[in-house]
């Protein structure tokens, strides 16, 4: 299993000397990549973990990154569909590809807060239909000459899109979602799987097992699937307590079918709330960081 780190874009530990300095050492220690996601904003009476209060866009903060590393991967877990048009992520994922040179990994989500909703004018109805079509576009956008796409919420006339993505046909794209159809749906149509941060170590096993078989009966090698997860490390989580205890819930993950498991510091209150310590956060941080390398 690759061992992987949450890059710091949440809370008291998010500034652009952590976000440096953190990929910079991630990358020197030897993980596998660098993780982020997307919290547009929260509503006024909307009661959230800290980690949701105060969030770097993904997409800007892993360019930042890039700038500042030459080999480890640039991941997202995840950016929600519905909040935005796939023709302008896909420009988005484009340029991040050509300026890592090859390094991102986009996972792609289809929302769950209704205050983001309503915001973004995002539809909750048939997002799976939606998410369906969306790939499409990516998928036109990236690798044809001339894209193209009509369907029933997506319309793309004959267009082209420059530059193109150096990974091809595109950068991996991996879905999220825990719902039985979100996980069939990661097996049949994307590179893999990425898991929930409320992981629960005694259903994961199952959930990889839904993905690998999706995969199977749509005619995929399972083997080739990625399976990523989101390692909270906090208080509460399976990741919790000493860095022994750390390593041993995180061998328990690679024998449930984890490819790639990610340590993430910005959902723990210490670390990832706005209210804390900057100082007193990084000092923590670096501490696991540097304990936990693999």
């Amino acid at each position: 299993m690759l061992i992987s780190f949450g890059l710091p874009v949440a809370g008291a530990w998010s500034s652009p000397d952590t976000i440096a300095r953190f990929a910079a050492r991630a990358d020197e220690l030897g993980y596998h990549g660098l993780w982020t996601f997307q919290r547009l904003l929260v509503g006024a009476d909307q009661e959230l973990e800290p980690v949701y209060r105060s969030v770097l866009d993904p997409v800007v903060a892993l360019s930042y990154a890039a700038a500042h590393t030459s080999r480890i991967r640039l991941g997202v877990a995840v950016v929600n569909a519905p909040f935005v048009s796939p023709v302008y992520l896909a420009k988005q994922a484009a340029s991040l590809d050509v300026l890592s040179r090859g390094r991102l990994d986009l996972g792609l989500g289809s929302g769950w807060s209704d205050v983001e909703f309503t915001a973004t004018g995002g539809s909750t109805a048939r997002r799976g239909a939606r998410l369906s079509e969306y790939l499409d576009v990516l998928h036109t956008l990236w690798s044809d000459d001339v894209s193209e796409f009509a369907g029933e919420f997506y319309t793309l006339p004959p267009s082209r899109m420059l530059p193109k993505p150096v990974q091809r046909p595109g950068p991996p794209v991996l879905l999220g979602g825990t719902a039985e159809v979100a996980l069939r749906r990661a097996g049949r149509r994307a590179a893999g799987w990425i898991g929930s941060s409320r992981m629960n170590l005694d259903e994961i096993g199952a959930q990889v097992a839904v993905v690998r078989a999706a995969a199977e009966k749509a005619g995929r090698d399972p083997d080739t699937l990625r399976i990523i997860c989101r390692g909270a490390v906090k208080d509460g989580s399976p990741l919790s307590g000493p860095v022994e205890n750390i390593r041993e819930a995180t061998a328990r993950i690679a024998a449930a079918g984890v490819t790639e498991l990610f340590y993430d510091l910005n959902w723990d209150p210490q670390v990832g709330s706005p209210d804390v310590d900057p100082a007193a956060a990084t000092a923590r941080a670096e501490e696991l960081l540097e304990s936990l390398a693999p």
